[in-house]
């Protein structure tokens, strides 16, 4: 796993809102950002889902982040922003990989709508 000084990149990371919608209902509404945090990106590397998923214009990558309380809140509802590049990333599992509660693994794709 990563230390430190491996999360050179920076991500925020976002949740639907909850708007009514006149008649008394909650329904979903735009993303909002609650935090953001340093982090790595670990590019998957060329098996072939990989490569017809880049064929797409979808791009797979791994995001580690620091696990905290509000890092571990996050679920596959969440979407999260590169802040220096501004590519946004669905989240499709969100885990504390080596059960340590140090890190929390994204495995995430851009290009895909959150």
């Amino acid at each position: 796993m990563p230390s430190a000084g491996d999360l050179v990149e920076r991500v925020s990371f976002a949740r639907r809102s909850a708007v009514d919608d006149g008649a008394g209902n909650e329904v979903s509404g735009p993303f909002e950002e609650q935090f953001q945090r340093a982090a790595m990106f670990i590019m998957r590397p060329g098996s072939e889902a990989v490569l017809a998923a880049r064929l797409q214009g979808q791009q797979p990558v791994t995001i580690v982040v620091r696990f905290d309380s509000q890092t571990r809140s996050v679920t596959s509802d969440w979407r999260v922003t590169d802040v220096r590049s501004g590519t946004v990333y669905a989240i499709r599992a969100a885990e504390d990989m080596d059960r340590k509660r140090q890190w929390i693994s994204l495995v995430c794709m851009a290009g895909e709508t959150a």
